[in-house]
């Protein structure tokens, strides 16, 4: 029990040694340490699924999931143990945004793959119908792209045998008028086969020699284009048969899914909100804790160690800034020294060899005007 405490304890983020001082506090991180720690195991478990989906590996989903699982873990710790109180609770909330942010981010992450794994029945079933929808598409792509030429056929079928047609019915019109013309029924009346009956017949006699040449002339053309829709159609078929069927229901897939579940029913869109609120909820909750607590002797504490740390600090530095400052200010007084009486005697040099040849020049000029 004392390990799990102390586990859960550093889970928090706590200073153990200024909690020591105040036991009262004990159980207020206990519980901010114990939600840190399960918020990683669902982020565990949530990335294992997710990663699962898309790899299909138990190995790698559980090493990917515990990498993921402890840096979402190692995050929420940093977060709670960044956050101070400071008494003021527009300095806490200004402080606390920031992290309120990346904890609903953090949420936000891990229960999305869990509802993937809540509503996966569910999912499934739609995956299915998304399939199907896929595949059928598929296959109306490929028969768009044979479709064009197949109907190019069947018009050029449709016009050879409206030819074919058209012949046959002008033949069988002018054999109508010949039987009438030899029985008496039409034409001229009479019961014979004479002249009239003759020319009737002759014309009968050329529209069937027309039309058996179009039949020869249009029949193969017609077996050849129906030989070709067949060929078509059966390439198509071929290629639909070969079309690549993968299984459908990977990450995206399983997203777009559970996307088209809660467009369509409002009970799994609420259900679906209501979980991502559970986790929020979760992942907030000990930014919201520390927020809504008083300043506990633990924040005291916190505080007069950390401030000692700082005055001693600005101690410091206050008084090396000194020590250079009057460094620096007797090395420039010295060196100003320095310089202006190095000055001084070189001008003083300067002066004594001047006036040395001065005297100099002056004698040589005396010696020179009484010679």
């Amino acid at each position: 029990m004392t390990r799990l405490k102390e586990f859960f304890l550093f889970c928090s983020g706590v200073d153990s040694s200024i909690l020591d001082k105040c036991p009262s506090d004990e159980n207020k991180y206990i519980g901010i340490g114990a939600t840190v720690f399960f918020t990683g195991v669902l982020a565990f478990f949530s990335s294992g699924y997710a990663l699962y989906t898309v790899f299909d590996s138990y190995f790698a989903a559980i090493a990917f999931g515990l990498v993921w699982g402890l840096m979402i873990f190692n995050l929420d710790r940093y977060i709670v143990m960044s956050m101070k109180s400071y008494g003021k609770w527009w300095r806490d909330w200004m402080v606390a945004a920031p992290r309120l942010a990346l904890a609903v981010l953090l949420a936000v992450v891990i229960s999305k793959p869990l509802e993937l794994k809540i509503f996966e029945k569910e999912i499934n079933a739609e995956l299915v119908q998304m399939e199907q929808e896929v595949f059928k598409n598929q296959e109306d792509l490929v028969k768009v792209r044979y479709q064009s030429q197949i109907e190019a056929q069947k018009n050029e079928i449709a016009s050879l045998k409206a030819e074919i047609v058209e012949k046959t019915t002008v033949r069988d019109n002018l054999a109508q008028m010949t039987l009438m013309e030899a029985d008496g029924t039409g034409g001229s009346g009479k019961r014979n086969m004479g002249p009239i009956y003759r020319a009737k017949k002759a014309d009968t006699d050329k529209a069937q020699a027309e039309l058996d040449a179009l039949l020869a002339a249009n029949q193969p053309l017609i077996d050849s284009k129906e030989r070709s829709i067949q060929e078509l159609e059966s390439a198509a078929q071929g290629d639909i048969a070969n079309l690549e069927r993968t299984a459908y229901g990977g990450m995206a897939a399983r997203m777009d899914a559970l996307s088209r579940l809660t467009a369509g029913s409002d009970a799994i869109l609420f259900a679906s909100i209501f979980i991502m609120l559970l986790f929020i909820a979760i992942e907030t909750a000990p930014i919201f804790v520390k927020l809504i607590s008083y300043r506990s002797p633990y924040d005291y504490l916190l505080h007069e160690h950390e401030h000692v740390f700082e005055m001693a600090n600005k101690e410091r530095t206050t008084v090396l800034t000194n020590e250079v400052t009057h460094k620096l200010k007797h090395n420039t007084e010295v060196g100003a020294h320095a310089v202006k009486a190095k000055i001084t005697e070189e001008k003083a040099v300067i002066n004594k060899n001047l006036k040395e040849k001065l005297d100099a020049l002056g004698q040589g000029s005396l010696d020179w005007k009484v010679g």
